[in-house]
């Protein structure tokens, strides 16, 4: 049976110096937690793909707080745990400052591409692909001609997410309206599925009747008041239509599990560098499945299949919201 270790704070992640040394890979989640139905569950998955299949075990501790980033890089470290998996751009900070201190452990990052370390692994995602797809499904299945796009807190990663959203609708229907809104500018916005209501609602009432969530927990409140209003809405990062059955119109699929998974199936292993995972590496996707299927007419599937081919062969480029700061299909 396979023995999960969680360390839920920092006293725990502290007595980490007082046990032996480790063999095993060890999982830093975002804040929100690790069932927050999104982008932590998807690495929670992965992870725990690896140990089921493995019967090994591994370390993990959810952070509650922005001062437990570098401790429990340090205490895994310390500790002997390799690789040591990161999630969330904020985790970038805290390893530039502790990488080079362990120079024989391997760390992973998902969500960062920008540091330069030969012990790092940095996993990024072309979210603008996955997006542009679920932007085409909702413009064709909108009745109004107006589609809304919910982020979590406003950084540049999920205006990337809006981008490519926006982007999609508008290769359907020139003239569709796309509404936005991010639930704030601090971490607390992943995790307010109250606020995430309001906005939804808010939304609804500007005529949007498909709503795309990229906000972590708080997409869950948007999930929820949108099926309760009668509209449609998009998930991400995870699987989320079977959080209400035929009221989620697909979800954005971001293989966070796959990054994971790779990673602790490789282990100290592990290979170094920047790598970026889009439709052509399968990293981005939709999800169909029987939750969602009447809902996806055959229309439908062959205009996201096409586009998905054309932007794998290039011959449709998704405009990436960070090559200038801005989206030419959506002001933010």
């Amino acid at each position: 049976m396979t023995l999960m270790k969680s360390l839920m704070g920092a006293a725990a992640a502290v007595a980490l110096t007082a046990g032996a040394a480790l063999a095993e890979p060890a999982l830093i989640f975002d804040l929100g937690g690790k069932f927050d139905k999104s982008f932590n569950e998807a690495a929670h998955n992965g992870a725990q793909r690896w140990a089921d299949q493995t019967g090994n075990s591994y370390r993990e501790i959810e952070l509650q707080s922005e001062a437990q980033r570098e401790q429990a890089l340090r205490r895994f470290a310390e500790a002997g745990a390799n690789p040591i998996i990161t999630m969330g751009f904020a985790m970038a900070d805290p390893l530039a400052a502790v990488v080079g201190d362990y120079p024989d452990t391997k760390f992973v990052a998902i969500d960062v591409n920008w540091l330069d370390a030969p012990n790092l692994r940095q996993v990024s995602f072309a979210e603008h692909e996955g997006s542009y797809l679920v932007g085409m499904m909702a413009a064709m299945a909108s009745k109004s001609g107006t589609v809304g796009f919910i982020g979590g807190m406003d950084i540049p990663l999920i205006r990337h997410f809006g981008c490519g959203y926006a982007q999609g609708a508008k290769a359907v229907n020139p003239d569709v309206s796309v509404v936005a809104n991010m639930t704030g500018t601090t971490p607390a916005a992943w995790n307010d599925p109250v606020k995430g209501s309001e906005l939804t609602k808010a939304q609804i009432s500007q005529g949007a009747d498909v709503i795309y969530a990229a906000a972590g927990g708080t997409g869950v409140g948007v999930l929820q008041t949108a099926a309760d209003e009668g509209i449609l809405s998009i998930g991400v990062d995870s699987n989320q239509n079977h959080l209400h059955p035929g009221k989620v119109l697909t979800s954005m699929l971001k293989r966070v599990d796959v990054a994971v998974y790779d990673a602790m199936k490789a282990g100290e292993d592990v290979e170094t560098g920047v790598f970026t995972m889009g439709l052509a590496q399968e990293g981005v996707g939709v999800a169909i499945d029987d939750n969602n299927a009447e809902l996806v007419t055959e229309e439908m599937s062959a205009a996201i299949e096409s586009a998905r081919r054309d932007i794998i062969d290039g011959n449709v480029t998704v405009v990436s919201y960070y090559e200038g700061d801005s989206c030419p299909a959506l002001q933010f």
